[in-house]
């Protein structure tokens, strides 16, 4: 970039090329996640427990319909991420969320089982227009790759919450009013405040890819050329296999712990206690990493936090029968999966590539959203077989070792190559 093109850039974008300085658009989309990842991702378990109670239905035909919704959002990744890359971030989420206020009503109304289908495959297929992806793509357009840094860990640190605030409620709101009242709340979070929060504060306008965009006619080639290049370099394979099999233990043992500790013998109350430690968790981990650590690489931090994983699912896979030596695992899993949650949303422009980041994004995220699609099914077909969730977390702690392994020769592999 000539240095008139720069100034140009820095004169249309101003304060807000600081990610540091977009604060209410982090915010915005900080209490956004809160909500998308609370209603969409962590209230399911609790709602189809409910709702198997009282209609009869078995765990596989209610966890097959959230695989169905999920295998939507995986082939939903790539062009939402290219849709945000081209500026229609605010459209992106304040529809998607919109159609989730909607999709959460009909829910709350539904009778038979093809409904429920259609319904959750609707509401799955919205996490790609909703979840983490689309908003650090918003970021990345608002400040440029190099220094979203800061704007990327600010919204994860504001989504932490999402299990601790919403685990709580959804119960409360399950012992209070029941799953269909439970789902009228949902849809009123969603359609009302987080489309609102989006529309009115993703402001394309002021994006610096908006302000850069227009001095470079090659811009959409150079985007394809960075992406035709990532194909070509092992790392990304690496990190495809790494993100893949993170999705795999996360989905697998999100979808499954509350009754997973069910079966062990913890209480209700205890569960729902030991579930929600894993927010502050993933809170207390984002903050320490960008107190102690925010000049390390990604690599590095990742290379670390991966390590994490299989030690976890290891101990809870020999049935701790303290409830203390439960809660330290989750506290252990909650502060991982934060600091890998920021790890996973950079490694793009670290390891990469600093161009074409939702495009490059949702190719990554691809085939581990359709491990998220099959893995709770897959966890309910094995416990269906067993009559246990033994096998299953002996299955997620394989999951988590082949993150480890695979994200290290990624790590190792790209100490080798410059990133543009």
């Amino acid at each position: 970039m000539s240095s008139s093109q720069l100034n140009v850039s820095q004169g249309a974008s101003g304060a807000l090329e600081d990610p540091d300085r977009a604060l209410v658009l982090i915010t915005a989309l900080g209490i956004g996640q809160i909500c998308a990842w609370g209603s969409l991702y962590y209230s399911f378990p609790l709602i189809a427990e409910a709702m198997m109670a009282e209609l009869g239905w078995s765990r596989t035909n209610v966890y097959g319909a959230a695989t169905a919704g999920l295998v939507l959002a995986g082939f939903l990744a790539y062009p939402v991420g290219v849709a945000v890359d081209k500026g229609h971030g605010k459209v992106i989420m304040a529809g998607g969320s919109l159609l989730a206020g909607v999709f959460f009503f009909m829910w709350s109304q539904v009778g038979s089982l093809l409904g429920f289908y259609l319904l959750i495959a609707g509401l799955g297929a919205l996490q790609a227009a909703t979840l983490y992806e689309p908003a650090f793509a918003v970021i990345v357009r608002r400040v440029g790759a190099a220094r979203a840094r800061s704007g990327i860990t600010a919204i994860t640190l504001w989504g932490g919450f999402a299990s601790t605030v919403f685990i709580p409620l959804v119960q409360l709101l399950l012992d209070l009013w029941g799953w269909r009242d439970a789902l009228l709340v949902l849809a009123a979070i969603n359609g009302v405040l987080c489309a609102s929060l989006y529309y009115g504060f993703i402001r394309p306008e002021k994006d610096i890819a908006h302000a850069i965009q227009p001095h470079f006619d090659a811009h959409q080639q150079t985007d394809r050329q960075a992406i035709s290049a990532a194909f070509r370099q092992p790392v990304f394979w690496l990190l495809m296999l790494a993100l893949t099999a993170y999705a795999g233990a996360f989905t697998a043992f999100t979808f499954h712990m509350y009754p997973l500790f069910i079966e062990s013998g913890l209480s209700t109350p205890n569960v729902v206690w030991v579930i929600a430690t894993i927010g502050p968790a993933q809170v207390a981990g984002r903050i320490l990493i960008s107190m102690f650590a925010a000049g390390m690489s990604m690599r590095r931090i990742g290379a670390v936090v991966v390590a994490v994983f299989p030690v976890v699912f290891i101990v809870l896979a020999m049935q701790p029968s303290s409830i203390w030596i439960v809660a330290a695992a989750c506290v252990a899993y909650g502060a991982s999966n934060g600091i890998f949650t920021i790890v996973r949303g950079l490694v793009v422009p670290e390891m990469l590539s600093k161009r074409a980041y939702g495009a490059l994004n949702g190719i990554l995220t691809f085939p581990s959203t359709l491990v998220k699609a099959f893995s709770p099914l897959v966890a309910a077909w094995i416990w269906s077989s067993t009559k246990s969730y033994d096998a299953v977390i002996w299955a997620i702690a394989i999951c988590a070792i082949l993150l480890a392994v695979s994200f290290w020769l990624a790590a190792w592999v790209s100490r080798f190559r410059a990133v543009s």
